[in-house]
């Protein structure tokens, strides 16, 4: 299980990047929302689209869920 947030400042392409707590990229306390604790990103980036219809994964930590 991995802790997971949601990036609530949208990238230039519009996109909301979903990280794991120990993502590099992941942002300040003030600029993400905790998603909760999920076995996969896919998960995670579903709960994410609950804040964020344009939810992605981050290309570092949650590749498998980043989308070009």
């Amino acid at each position: 299980m991995a802790r997971y947030y949601v990036n609530k400042k949208a990238q230039a392409n519009g996109d909301h990047e979903v990280h794991t707590s120990t993502c590099s990229f992941l942002p300040k306390v003030d600029n993400r929302i905790y998603l909760g604790d999920f076995s996969s990103c896919k998960s995670a980036v579903r709960e994410a689209k609950k804040h964020y219809s344009t939810a992605n994964g981050c290309y570092y930590c949650s590749n498998e869920c980043h989308t070009s």
